[in-house]
């Protein structure tokens, strides 16, 4: 019997009590999944860092950390835990959120808000270019940027990726490193933030890169707050050197009733709902890699520590 400690809030065990030990079971695991379990016993921990959970020393079998949400920023510091952490990499969520950034780039490329808001008796005939004349950066090509660049692209768009190491991938334009950066925020007409948060990837949209884009660029971040110069990007849309602003995730959630961000013409607020883990698909990769443990298999979206995610 493989002990699995499920170290959530109470909602999440709800939803996943279900869900995770049918996972389990197709393909053939026989688990012990609970929230209480001595920590002695315990082979994984299914984790999301909104748990109680915070010293990891007790855990002294635990054979790895299994995280329910992509972003590990909350954990991977945490000088506690020396077990192999792993992300989630959820079918669902990757879903989820090519959809959504699908549906915004769309929106700004094809100028919908003025429509949609402009019902005011005013015959607006402004046409929009074609796919192919708009160019979309992405910055970050993890599971959930190449998903997006894939998608987007597939649409016409001429789409440029960005990432801190070399990737590639077929119909993007795929740039890294300093240099790169530049290149691509020199052409991103709409800018979609994808980076996960790390001490290189904080502010990396400031004062001097938001000059770097084009005038009119939108940008869409359903990334991390912490990627962006809350001010800078006020200043920018104040100057009308950023058209427009989409902005899913902020430096601290829930975003107060009083933050700017909420009343300026120029940003669309969304609560935190680009995307998030699915119960259903999320508990079979949970499943699969407590399977390859217990093969002695190599964990599939091991973290590195190093790079922070």
């Amino acid at each position: 019997m493989i002990n699995v400690l499920f170290a959530a809030n109470s909602d999440g065990w709800e939803t996943y009590s279900k869900t995770l030990r049918a996972a389990c079971s197709e393909v053939g695991l026989a688990v012990d999944l609970r929230v209480d379990h001595a920590p002695e016993r315990v082979d994984y921990i299914v984790y999301a860092p909104d748990s109680h959970v915070k010293d990891f020393r007790p855990f002294t079998q635990c054979k790895a950390v299994l995280n329910l949400w992509a972003g590990v920023e909350n954990v991977v510091n945490n000088k506690t835990l020396t077990k192999p952490l792993v992300r989630m990499v959820d079918p669902g969520m990757t879903q989820g959120m090519t959809e959504w950034v699908t549906g915004h780039t769309m929106r700004h490329h094809l100028g919908m808000d003025k429509h949609i808001l402009g019902q005011d008796g005013e015959w607006r005939s402004d046409i929009p270019p074609l796919s192919r004349d708009r160019h979309v950066t992405i910055l970050g090509l993890g599971q959930l940027g190449m998903a997006c660049a894939r998608a987007i692209s597939y649409l016409g768009f001429s789409v440029t990726g960005w990432s801190r190491s070399q990737k590639k991938m077929d119909s993007v334009a795929c740039l890294h490193g300093k240099d790169g950066l530049k290149q691509a925020l020199t052409g991103a007409e709409i800018l979609v933030l994808l980076l996960p948060k790390t001490p290189a990837t904080e502010n990396i949209l400031n004062a001097n890169s938001l000059a770097q884009l084009p005038a009119g660029a939108c940008i869409i971040n359903p990334g991390r707050g912490h990627l962006i110069d809350d001010t800078a990007l006020l200043s920018a849309l104040d100057a009308d050197h950023i058209a427009h602003a989409t902005l899913d995730v902020f430096r601290t959630e829930p975003l107060s009733a009083d933050h700017p961000f909420w009343a300026h013409p120029k940003i669309t607020v969304t609560p935190h709902i680009a995307s998030a883990t699915r119960a259903e698909t999320a508990s079979r990769v949970i499943a699969k890699n407590i399977q390859r443990g217990e093969a002695g298999e190599a964990f599939l979206y091991l973290v590195d520590r190093q790079a922070g995610y």
